[in-house]
């Protein structure tokens, strides 16, 4: 049962899910992923450890950048059924809509030479 509630209050931040929609279009850092939401880098890397915690996210090292990306579900059988339907929900929400388009001109090596 510890599992399936750490998923679902993974899930109960609009951020987090928010999170998880732009993790489908591609991995991101984390500079990357708080310009996107306009939120202080510190918050957004707490929203992603718990993501990560849940076994919703990965994280993965290039370089010097950390990159998240959606979990492959193996951890756990939540996380995986909630990935998989997460895929389809939210699409057509405004704000959803809204960071996939802003996605592609959010580069994080534009954001590290301001």
């Amino acid at each position: 049962m510890k599992a399936f509630i750490r998923v679902m209050k993974a899930l109960s931040d609009p951020n987090r899910v928010k999170m998880l929609k732009m993790l489908q279009v591609r991995p991101l850092c984390v500079c990357e992923i708080k310009e996107a939401l306009g939120i202080a880098q510190s918050t957004a890397s707490k929203h992603l450890k718990i993501l990560e915690d849940s076994g919703l996210v990965r994280s993965f090292k290039d370089g010097l950048w950390v990159n998240y990306s959606l979990a492959d579900g193996s951890g756990s059988p939540y996380s995986a059924s909630m990935i998989g339907n997460l895929k389809h929900w939210l699409d057509r929400e405004p704000e959803i809509e809204e960071l996939k388009k802003r996605l592609p001109g959010i580069d994080r090596h534009d954001i590290v030479g301001k």
